[in-house]
């Protein structure tokens, strides 16, 4: 990493004198609790491993604290902003703290995208509390490409998204994120580096990827038995997914043929267990 030149990096009384500039107030229903730590974006840049020459994509890059630490490690940027008052702050931190840095800004609803601008290596972003797991899914879906991310989330929802089948966390999202990748949970970040203080910590939940277990038509229909399995999660295997699979005796045939106990539940099970169960309905058909 080169020299960090003067002053560069926001702390949290440019963050307030920003708000003050652009007429904004952070608003909770839309998770704005904007990142005002060097230190701690420091941490993320180290922890992502991002490196000169790297392509990243960043969600939510508030006023471009991240963006700038990412920006300084010799990375390209793309960041993803929805507010326009925010897209227009970024550009111009980078441009007066990092002038001459390679930053392209897209004014978009992250969940609306229809493909990810360029070819990026990297997913590293402080998102929004309430839209982290769909954002997360729904950029990885849409490129598959991404080898490395790391993103700051509420901790419980980074636990939820890194935990292993049987845990007391794991759910839906823990099943669909492994698609792309593994998953752990690589730091932990107080809730007094944002301003304003959300009234919950954070955590940085990160993901190397591997191969994908299938195309993408195998992953739609492998979500979708992982959304039956998980909408009534205390009932066994059979019973939770007697209605997307037409009836507990359809049900429990295809979960025993797939290898499976259909008096389980499907909390228990992992990725590749509604894998096995999707390649066999489809080997039946």
């Amino acid at each position: 990493m080169p020299p960090e030149p003067g002053g560069a990096y926001l702390q949290a009384r440019d963050i307030r004198q920003l708000a003050e500039t652009y007429e904004l107030t952070p608003q909770k229903s839309k998770g704005q609790n904007f990142l005002g730590d060097a230190n701690t974006v420091r941490k993320i840049v180290t922890l992502s491993g991002v490196q000169p020459g790297d392509s990243v994509v960043e969600v939510g890059p508030g006023f471009g604290s991240l963006t700038v630490g990412l920006l300084h490690a010799g990375a390209s940027v793309t960041a993803i902003e929805i507010d326009p008052r925010l897209a227009e702050a970024t550009r111009d931190v980078v441009a007066t703290r990092l002038s001459g840095a390679e930053l392209g800004v897209v004014t978009a609803d992250a969940l609306r995208l229809e493909e990810v601008p360029g070819s990026p290596d990297y997913l590293v972003a402080n998102l929004p509390y309430n839209v982290a797991v769909p954002v997360v899914i729904h950029l990885l879906s849409l490129h598959p490409g991404f080898r490395r991310v790391l993103v700051m989330v509420q901790a419980e929802v980074g636990w939820r998204i890194a935990a292993a089948p049987g845990s007391e966390h794991y759910g839906s999202p823990s099943a669909k994120c492994a698609w792309w990748g593994k998953w752990s949970v690589e730091s932990t970040i107080s809730r007094r580096v944002f301003w304003p203080e959300p009234r919950v910590d954070s955590v940085l939940v990160g993901m190397h990827s591997h191969t994908p277990p299938g195309d993408e038509a195998t992953r739609k229909r492998v979500f979708r038995l992982i959304d039956a399995g998980f909408h009534t999660r205390r009932k066994m295997s059979r019973q939770a997914l007697a209605e997307h699979l037409g009836g507990v005796a359809q049900a429990t045939m295809a979960i025993e043929s797939a290898g499976l106990d259909p008096t389980s539940r499907c909390e228990t099970w992992s990725l590749d267990n509604f894998v096995a169960l999707d390649a066999w309905l489809e080997s039946s058909s």
